[in-house]
Formats: structure tokens, sequence, C-alpha cells
């Protein structure tokens, strides 16, 4: 296993769908044991293939409840069903989210309360997840990812022209801005 590099905002691979597996080979296995590593070493609570620069539909996620009960698993070729999300502003405190791919920062975003996922284990069996709460919210967060959209994406008025500011002041936006967990010092 190996971490990976972590792609920034501006990398193409961030901003475009990605393709399905079309195969569980033994380098779709070990990049998911690297997605995991990865995930774990940035720290993060979930992680999609193109922001390691693979351009395929799978995420990883890794959440541990406040009951400490852990929730881990690896979905491939996803669909996302939703709930209607509330109209309204988000809850600065309740619904603020970051990403790996834009690091050091949280930014306030409403989603739907309630998701259920299907697609594939790395064995090729089905995968249902219905979740609410937080769980729902990185499932859309990493099922966003295998669409080419970022979480900032979604951002608007005031919050959309300080994620640009501050993009810019970092030298984001390009091709090729990356992140080593572990050795670079961002956290996201």
């Amino acid at each position: 296993m190996a971490v990976l590099p972590i792609r920034i905002m501006g990398d193409p691979v961030l901003h475009a769908p990605a393709a399905d597996v079309d195969e569980i080979t033994d380098e779709i296995r070990t990049l998911v044991a690297d997605m995991f590593e990865t995930m774990d070493a940035a720290p993060g609570v979930g992680l999609a293939a193109p922001q390691v620069g693979v351009p395929l539909r799978i995420f990883t996620y890794s959440y541990e409840d406040d009951e400490g009960e852990p929730w881990r698993g690896v979905i491939l070729n996803p669909e996302l069903w939703m709930t209607p999300t509330v109209p309204g502003e988000p809850d600065e405190d309740e619904e603020s989210e970051g990403c790996l791919s834009f690091p050091g920062e949280r930014f306030p975003l409403r989603r739907s309360e309630r998701v259920l996922v299907t697609g594939l284990d790395l064995d090729g069996a089905p995968v249902r997840i219905d979740v609410d709460g937080w769980r729902a919210r990185i499932l859309q967060h990493e099922f966003d990812h295998l669409d080419g959209v970022l979480y900032v994406d979604r951002l608007g008025g005031s919050d959309a022209k300080l994620v640009q500011k501050i993009a810019r002041k970092r030298g984001w936006g390009r091709p090729g801005a990356s992140w080593m967990p572990g050795i670079d010092d961002l956290e996201g």
C-alpha cells in the first residue's frame, strides 16, 4: 500500500466526469488499498479516485459515529438517490464541510438529509447504503467528485468569492497542483 498525492482544485481530473469501472482487477484492488491508506493519512472521511488522479467511479469512506462505531467501505460505480434538500441558509456549525482537494478550509453547504447509494464492492457484489445525517453528507460529497464537482463549486455569494481568492493566493486552480498527506503541511 502507498500514500498517493491528492490533486487540488484546478487539476482537470477533478473537473470532469469519471468513467465506470469495467472490470475489478488486481490494479483496481491496489488502487482501493492505496486510497484507504491516503484517506487515513490525510486524514479524511472519504476519498474519490479522481482526487488521486484516477478518473474512475470509485470512492472510499470512513467515519466513526458519536458512539465510536466505525463505518468504512468502498463503492464502485455508485448511483445516488436523495431526498429533497430543505431550502434555506446552511448552518455554519452543523453543515460545514471540507475537502482534501481544497485543503485547510471549511464552508457551510446545504445537502440532502437522507440518501440511498447503490453500487458494487471490490468482489463485484451489490452494495446498498441507506443513511442520513453526516453519513449522507459524506456520500453526496464523494459522489460529486465522480461527476467532476467539488463542494466549493456549489457555494454561492461571498463564500464563492472567498474560494477564488484562496485558490489564487495559494496558486491553486491550475493543472498538476497536489499535496502529499503525511509530508506536506496541509489539512483538508
